[in-house]
């Protein structure tokens, strides 16, 4: 296990990385997903010894490692552009750590060859770096960062150098690798799909700061800031107060539209009277139809924007904007089209976080428990 205990680092007195802490358990996989610029690499920098920290420790194994040299840290670490050696055979590339530690030849050949059978590329092994396609230099590059049998691998944005592609198909493979090799792993992505696929769990990083710690779909259903939800891609994000309380439930003006709407939902810790709340509710958790239904808010179709497999529909309901998916098949509906909204179980939820510091400071549970929302709507005219 590797842990990171409130880490610091300035650059000319600006702050890259302010207050971080985060643990990855043994073979656990976790990506630090983030904007451009917002510290990821930084941190894995610090990680591997290759820059120093402000403040705060490393632990690996539970035993303070801030002191060791990189060569001395047994990490292992796959660069970006994978810095393979031009003027050695794949063999001599993945060998190359193995000599370093001066094990006998035989000791090499044997780990070397393991390491190839794993990862599929024996048939390589006399070919030069120059002659290979892009897959298989990744393939390399994460053979001679693992065949040192390091405590945590290191990876900086391995796939992006990639065409589209092949991208996607090795975004499968790699995850499987990893998974057979049985490693504690920390992968660097801008890539939310990535992300998505190759992590056991995710740390979403804003301006050198984590704003959640989560497995794929919480961080993906369950976000806890506003942040985390728009890169997310959830960004029907609403903002009200809690005007009264009936029963066991609160009433939640949503006010953030050209004309304010209310909510029932059930109470919760977090739900203090007249206390400014934010909430979102996931694109797909948005159900258009032609025919008013109860509980339902009629809306107009906005735009109707191509995303893969899927279209993105923005609707204004009341001024404000919200968005829904639904694939091309079942799209029926066209630019200006009136529709009536309403929302499956459970969508929506409170965004009640700030940032993420510490687990013992995570976000409550009440704050992202499922909600069930009833609508009391004003008259449409």
């Amino acid at each position: 296990m590797i842990e990171l205990i409130n880490i610091a680092k300035k650059f000319n007195n600006q702050v890259v990385l302010n207050d971080i802490s985060l643990s990855v358990g043994d073979q656990e996989i976790m990506v630090l997903l983030g904007p451009s610029g917002c510290g990821k690499t930084t941190q894995l920098k610090i990680i591997a010894g290759l820059m120093q920290q402000d403040s705060g420790k490393i632990m690996l194994n539970n035993k303070v490692i801030d002191h060791l040299p990189p060569q001395e840290r047994h990490i292992g670490f796959v660069f970006q552009d994978y810095a393979l050696f031009p003027h050695k055979n794949v063999f001599e590339n993945i060998a190359f750590g193995l000599e370093i530690s001066k094990l006998s030849k035989q000791e090499i050949a044997s780990k070397v060859f393991e390491m190839m059978e794993i990862l599929e590329i024996k048939e390589l092994k006399d070919q030069k770096i120059d002659r290979l396609s892009g897959g298989q230099k990744q393939r390399i590059a994460l053979a001679r960062a693992v065949v040192t049998s390091p405590d945590v691998l290191l990876l900086d944005e391995p796939l992006s150098a990639l065409d589209p592609i092949l991208r996607e198909k090795l975004r499968v493979e790699l995850k499987n690798m990893l998974r057979n090799i049985g490693i504690t792993g920390i992968y660097v992505t801008h890539d939310l799909t990535e992300a998505m696929i190759v992590g056991d769990k995710i740390a979403i990083i804003n301006a050198g700061e984590i704003q959640q710690i989560g497995t794929p779909d919480e961080v993906l259903y369950h976000p806890k800031t506003e942040f985390v939800a728009k890169f997310v891609g959830v960004n029907n994000i609403l903002k009200g107060q809690v005007v009264g309380w009936h029963a066991d439930q609160a009433i939640i003006e949503i006010s953030n539209g050209r004309q304010s709407f209310r909510i029932n939902t059930l109470k919760y810790p977090v739900f203090e009277r007249q206390q400014e709340l934010q909430f979102c509710i996931n694109p797909e958790d948005l159900v258009l139809s032609s025919e008013k239904e109860d509980h339902s808010i009629r809306g107009i179709i906005t735009g109707l924007i191509p995303n893969g497999p899927v279209i993105k529909i923005s609707i204004d309901v009341a001024g404000l904007e919200l968005y829904a998916v639904v694939t091309r098949r079942l799209l029926k509906y066209q630019l200006n089209d009136q529709v009536w909204v309403s929302f499956s179980k459970n969508a929506l939820y409170p965004l009640c976080g700030k940032k993420y510091n510490s687990p013992v400071q995570a976000v409550p549970a009440a704050c992202v428990r499922p909600l069930f929302t009833q609508f009391n709507l004003p008259v449409d005219g």
